[in-house]
């Protein structure tokens, strides 16, 4: 059966480098980053949240169609709220797959320090600017916060611990839970 793989989290905890990674290692599997998916539609700068909401539809049938020829997904995606990840399930149970959400998480102070330098190196796809112009560290803070509340609406998800861990040893965490 195939799977929808989420892995959830706040900007800069690694859900891309574990997405690329288990990807590669995996034929057949799509990365379906949302986050590159609206930098492909005109003006996204300009209109992010509008953009975004067409990118997650763009994701969801996407990831359903991808699931329909019997393969996985694996989606790196910040969800904060049920309603987006339950678009997510949906188009898992429609195409015959499983949906899983993995939220990687890390103390709050680990987590600003990993997007700031995230940011520093300048290997962002794009999303990190917008996240910077509209406040920077005081959003990934409140995603963080966000994210605290989602979990116990939540029960079902399992929570990786990125503290002190090195991409490799979350990748092995997050196959272990698969």
């Amino acid at each position: 059966m195939p799977r929808l793989i989420h892995l959830n989290g706040p900007s800069g905890i690694g859900k891309s480098t574990i997405a690329q990674r288990y990807a590669e290692l995996r034929p057949g599997v799509l990365n379906l980053d949302t986050d590159r998916v609206v930098c492909l539609i005109g003006g996204w700068r300009d209109t992010f949240f509008e953009t975004f909401k067409a990118a997650q539809v763009l994701t969801v049938a996407m990831a359903e169609a991808h699931l329909r020829t019997g393969h996985d997904v694996v989606m790196p995606q910040l969800a904060t709220r049920v309603s987006d990840v339950e678009a997510f399930e949906a188009a898992a149970a429609r195409a015959g797959g499983e949906y899983r959400e993995i939220v990687l998480t890390a103390e709050k102070p680990i987590a600003l320090e990993r997007f700031a330098a995230r940011v520093a190196s300048g290997t962002n796809s794009g999303v990190d600017d917008v996240v910077q112009g509209r406040g920077g560290a005081a959003v990934v803070a409140r995603i963080h916060d966000q994210l605290a509340a989602y979990l116990p609406l939540r029960p079902g998800c399992v929570v990786v611990r990125t503290d002190g861990c090195a991409p490799g040893q979350t990748y092995d965490e997050v196959v272990a839970v698969l």
